[in-house]
């Protein structure tokens, strides 16, 4: 099952994605009224509703567009970490983004007026489905309502200003995500799941899930060890090597570029970037 949220007409809801079409869930007499609050119900699977809409015709939001949470992982493919000269640890690297962040799939990301050092970091991101304290890792898939495709936008130079780099994640638009969340059951074999970045038509970034560091129940867990995970919450669980961050010369994204994010299973995650005015 894929799901969006989208804007149709100037009224914002969600839907069941059918091939090229999509179905208006919010309009059902007595539905949640957004993804999350779906989620928290725990009604979207009960949710039907007629396919009644082309895809073409509707405007997509972030998939979840009010997470409580939005969790990164760092340095969580050895190629990156490699690139970075990052030491091993032997727990996950988080840090946070705020909500504000999130952009959708065709939207414009826009490249700040206090910065010329944008970079891309393709990744998986979960959404979280049954929220949860002191989750348990054997239990921890339990928890997953799907996954989507998410671009951990960096503005490198704000982010390298300090050992604590939170400003450079959470610029205005820097978190893409989307186009649409795909529940676990169509995901199959995760190990095997891809993770690639186009930018302008050339492959940056590749890799498969097998080669994270800390895979995704040791995430869930260790998140849940300190917080408690909510439906909604989303998850971007790290990066493979490649970043324009780290290639000799250094590969910045300027006004005019595409930039692609592909996940196999998932689907492509598609923005421009744009010179902020």
């Amino acid at each position: 099952m894929k799901y969006v949220s989208y804007t149709h007409n100037g009224r914002a809801t969600y839907g069941h994605v059918e091939g090229d079409t999509v179905s208006d869930l919010g309009a059902i007499p007595g539905a949640p009224t957004d993804l999350v609050a779906a989620l928290k119900a725990n009604a979207l699977a009960g949710l039907k509703a007629p396919a009644a809409l082309p895809l073409a015709d509707i405007k997509l939001l972030p998939v979840v567009t009010n997470p409580a949470k939005i969790f990164c992982v760092g340095h969580n493919y050895e190629s990156h970490r490699v690139e970075t000269g990052r030491a091993k640890v032997g727990h996950p690297s988080i840090f946070l983004r705020f909500a504000d962040t999130l952009n959708a799939d065709g939207a414009e990301v826009l490249r700040p007026k206090s910065s010329t050092s944008l970079d891309y970091e393709a990744e998986l991101a979960i959404i979280i489905g049954k929220g949860g304290r002191y989750i348990a890792e054997a239990d921890a898939m339990s928890h997953v309502a799907g996954f989507t495709c998410a671009n951990d936008v960096s503005v490198r130079d704000w982010q390298w200003h300090t050992s604590q780099f939170a400003p450079g994640k959470n610029f205005p638009t820097t978190c893409p995500l989307g186009p649409w969340m795909v529940t676990p059951d169509e995901m199959g074999d995760l190990d095997a799941v891809s993770v690639t970045s186009r930018l302008n038509g050339q492959v940056m970034q590749h890799a498969t899930l097998d080669y994270l560091l800390f895979p995704l129940p040791v995430i869930i867990e260790y998140l849940s060890g300190f917080t408690t995970l909510n439906p909604g919450d989303v998850i971007l669980t790290g990066t493979p090597g490649g970043v324009g961050a780290k290639r000799e010369p250094p590969v910045w994204m300027k006004a005019g570029d595409v930039i692609e994010i592909e996940v196999s299973g998932v689907g492509l995650l598609r923005n421009t970037i744009a010179d902020e005015a």
